[in-house]
């Protein structure tokens, strides 16, 4: 993604045409009010493309396991806080700035010049999230694959097991009477002579499920670690080239096909999740992983600890998908006087009743597993990915017609992850149409079917034997503090320097004049509660970072260094644009900074009969022929 903006750099300050044709590609139609860009066919297409891109495999397995993680249903509360406080005000913010100018994620910072690089970083943040997400969806159509058996691979410890494979404890010693006597014995003892161990001194095998040991051995074939890169598991890798494949086929003609295909992607997996949790609700235990999850065993005190509101904004970040650019992606192929703030409420509702839903559906499970296992719900997971992939297919293979219930569950986090990736590429692409209008008009296929086909070239790296590896440490740097720090810096630029009082007004221009009360409310959060949040979290989780593991796997040190030079790469665009748009203004150094912190002359509505007397001064490039407009970084400054 940044080497496509590298002709536009090395042409700073050389004057370009920007004169666009009125020619028409398949992005756009006849009945399109935006002739030049397009927009949706309708609004079930776009709301559908939102949930799509917001619910996704997140929900159904990083909410759950976070949810596990702190607390239970605790973890409720600061969710809930989180998503009034940061989630929803960032949402509406981005989803008003996309629809306002209708540009993709750099070009919408005509805005506010000096900070077009957060738009850099924030698409190149989702070029390394699409690399390895569609290694999950690799992974969940490999057990898709693998579920067309009469018997699930995983079910029972075949010949790929080691003698750590159980689908039981296996007791390793303890204490018994013998003469008279306690003595400290192995079980096989112990048994041979007829004897019982004495409670609560039995000590047991460390026991693996044969789905936890398929996942490792079989599906990924894991290596001791990120120094032993192995060989890329070829059928790995024709997963994920089909997975590509499907993302591609899903984008040939961008919003216009992406958004007839979600209206299966997006709303299918409501069913599957029904479906699972009415069974789920049937199996014995259950009700011990639904009081887990929310009721009697939830243990409040964890949060007292900060480490559980950081997950919770993290989590929030993740699932409504804020400052990744794809809000403002999709977004801006919306009519001008759509209501953008109704759909940031609903779309944000749905979001968070479909983790807490999913959450229910995950538990039922987990706690008939606790039940068959004899263990506490608190100790049957370690980690998100074996949440999905080890525990959720474990308890699956205990159920009658287990194939059948397996089928669903990976069909479902296949269609989650697909249309969350469509709207991910769409970013991509929404910005090289922004970047170079008149080529994406002649080449909109070839240059998605580019983009996927670079794409998973670079996925690669992420189905080899170290494949996983690659996978947590991309999510733990990338997904992590990029997105919080790009959040600060768009939240602080829009309101503190464009002017938060000034985009209100800009809203108002789509949804009509709010009353002062209307408004109060956002406000509050835009001015003080959500960059001053978004900053403490921010400093609290680099003050408390932590070499990343896998499991219980350290990362090498050359691995976390890789982690922050990704970080580095993703976030250094930021002060590079800002240089630069500082080094091409006129004057001395305060007037140039005073001149990038001014919206650029050609900021506002796309169409002119949108502009209004506030924005009756933009020139408008196609009355003019021979208009050339300087360009910074190959689009128009």
């Amino acid at each position: 993604v940044g080497m496509l903006s590298l002709p536009g750099f090395l042409s700073c300050g050389k004057k370009k045409d920007f004169s666009l044709s009125h020619e028409k590609d398949s992005h756009s139609s006849d009945g399109d009010e935006n002739k030049e860009r397009g927009n949706w066919s309708s609004k079930g297409d776009y709301l559908l493309s939102m949930v799509g891109y917001a619910v996704g495999l997140g929900n159904v397995w990083r909410f759950p396991y976070l949810t596990y993680q702190n607390g239970g249903g605790a973890f409720l509360i600061p969710y809930s806080l989180m998503l009034a406080l940061a989630g929803l005000p960032l949402f509406f913010m981005e989803c008003s700035l996309g629809q306002f100018a209708s540009l993709g994620p750099i070009s919408v910072w005509r805005i506010l010049p000096l900070f077009q690089g957060v738009g850099f970083t924030m698409v190149i943040i989702s070029a390394f999230v699409t690399v390895y997400y569609n290694v999950i969806i690799a992974y969940a159509l490999y057990y898709l694959f693998a579920s067309f058996q009469k018997v699930l691979p995983w079910s029972e410890c075949f010949s790929w097991a080691d003698e750590f494979c159980s689908k039981t404890r296996i007791v390793n010693d303890c204490n018994t009477m013998l003469h008279g006597e306690i003595i400290h014995a192995n079980y096989t003892f112990v048994t041979s002579n007829n004897l019982t161990c004495i409670n609560g001194t039995i000590n047991y095998k460390p026991v693996q499920f044969p789905s936890e040991q398929y996942w490792n051995k079989v599906a990924l074939q894991r290596s001791s670690g990120l120094d032993e890169t192995g060989n890329i598991v070829w059928y790995l890798a024709l997963c994920l080239l089909l997975s590509w494949m499907i993302v591609a086929a899903a984008l040939f003609k961008g919003i216009k096909s992406s958004g007839k295909v979600v209206y299966f992607t997006a709303l299918f997996p409501y069913v599957i999740l029904l479906i699972l949790l009415v069974r789920g609700a049937t199996l014995e235990g259950s009700m011990d992983g639904i009081q887990y999850y929310i009721g009697r065993q939830s243990n409040f005190t964890k949060l007292m600890e900060a480490e559980v509101w950081k997950d919770a904004a993290t989590q929030i970040f993740y699932s409504l998908s804020v400052a990744w650019g794809g809000l403002v992606a999709l977004s801006s192929y919306n009519r001008f006087h759509n209501n953008c703030y109704l759909d940031a409420i609903l779309v944000c509702v749905i979001n968070c009743v479909t983790s807490v839903f999913a959450g229910f559906a995950v538990f039922s499970i987990l706690g008939h597993m606790a039940f068959v296992s004899e263990r506490p719900v608190s100790e049957v997971v370690n980690s998100g990915f074996n949440l999905a992939f080890v525990a959720y297919p474990e308890a699956l293979s205990k159920l009658p017609v287990s194939p059948l219930w397996s089928f669903l569950f990976f069909f479902m986090l296949l269609l989650l992850g697909l249309d969350s990736q469509f709207a991910s590429i769409e970013t991509l692409t929404t910005t090289i149409q922004d970047l170079y209008p008149r080529v994406m008009k002649k080449l909109r296929t070839p240059i998605t079917m580019g983009v996927c086909l670079l794409l998973f070239f670079l996925g690669l790296i992420c189905v080899t034997q170290a494949g996983i590896y690659w996978v947590n440490l991309i999510d733990h740097f990338c997904a992590g503090w990029g997105i919080l720090f790009s959040a600060v810096l768009e939240i602080v630029g829009i309101v503190y320097i464009y002017g938060g009082n000034r985009f209100i007004e800009d809203i108002e221009m789509m949804i009509g004049k709010k009353s002062r009360l209307f408004w109060l409310w956002w406000r509050m959060c835009w001015f003080f509660i959500t960059p001053v949040l978004l900053t403490a979290i921010l400093i609290w989780s680099l003050a408390t970072f932590s070499r990343p593991f896998y499991g219980s796997v350290p990362y090498p040190t050359w691995g976390t260094a890789v982690g922050w030079c990704m970080i580095i790469f993703c976030v250094i665009w930021i002060p590079i644009v800002a240089i630069v748009k500082i080094v091409k203004a006129e004057g001395t150094l305060y007037q140039r900074i005073v001149s990038c912190c001014r919206p650029a002359a050609n900021w506002g509505p796309f169409l002119e009969r949108h502009r209004g007397e506030r924005y009756s001064h933009i020139v408008d490039p196609k009355k003019e022929k021979e208009h050339e407009i300087p360009t910074v970084f190959g689009f128009v400054y």
